[in-house]
This record gives C-alpha cells, sequence and structure tokens, in this order.
C-alpha cells in the first residue's frame, strides 16, 4: 500500500499557467465562488492546494466553491 501524497501548494504564476487565466479573471471568480480559495503561506504569500485546481481543471464551467466545502466534509 502506498503512503497518501500530500497536497501541494500552487503558487499564482503556476495556477494561472495550469488553468490559462488571466490574474484579474481569476480573483473575479475567486469572489463568485467558481474558483478555489487561495490559502495563506504567510504573511504576504498565498497559494492554492493543487487538489482544488486539478478539481475546478476537471469540470471549469460547473465548477462551485460549495460543492468542494461538502466534499472535505464527508471525508474520512
Amino acid at each position: 500500500m502506498q503512503p497518501e501524497t500530500p497536497d501541494r501548494i500552487l503558487r499564482i504564476n503556476t495556477v494561472l499557467d495550469r488553468t490559462g487565466l488571466s490574474r484579474s479573471t481569476m480573483y473575479r471568480k475567486m469572489e463568485n465562488g467558481t474558483f478555489p480559495e487561495n490559502v495563506q503561506i504567510s504573511t504576504r504569500c498565498v497559494g492554492w492546494r493543487e487538489s482544488a485546481i486539478d478539481a475546478w481543471l476537471r469540470n471549469p464551467i460547473f465548477y462551485c466553491i460549495n460543492d468542494t466545502a461538502k466534499d472535505d466534509s464527508q471525508a474520512p
């Protein structure tokens, strides 16, 4: 049995490269709840969970932050 891989934190340039979004579009989608929220890494540094970005990439049109929160709360 293989141990579970920890969720990586991606910085903004990596997220923009993977998604193809502009910075302003990404932040607008975050405000609307249609893009994963960022995580505070330090005082002036944020990142995004790789698993959340992968979930968005699987279904960007119908992604909703509330759906992800429900999935996380059901995890053991």
